[in-house]
């Protein structure tokens, strides 16, 4: 099985929430990790999405401490468009 790995980063205005983090994150640039497989037997290369992580600070306060999280890609496209439109 094949795999690959795609890495982004998403930079939010404001503070925002984020389903499966249970508080209320500062606003900054956050790593985002997707992890896919390859689905064989096909004639062309084909990626299924296994997970979504974000990288956010962690709870402890440690400015260099991170937890990894799993999340919803449309999660994330919500909270990205929310913090879009927070100043209109």
């Amino acid at each position: 099985m094949t795999t690959r790995q795609t890495k982004k980063t998403v930079v939010f205005s404001h503070p925002f929430e984020l389903n499966g983090v249970d508080r209320t994150l500062p606003p900054g640039a956050y790593r985002v990790v997707t992890d896919e497989e390859q689905i064989e037997d096909l004639s062309f290369p084909v990626y299924r999405r296994m997970a979504t992580m974000i990288f956010v600070p962690a709870e402890s306060g440690n400015a260099s401490s991170v937890e990894m999280v799993t999340i919803d890609p449309r999660d994330l496209q919500t909270a990205q468009e929310l913090d879009l439109n927070h100043g209109a």
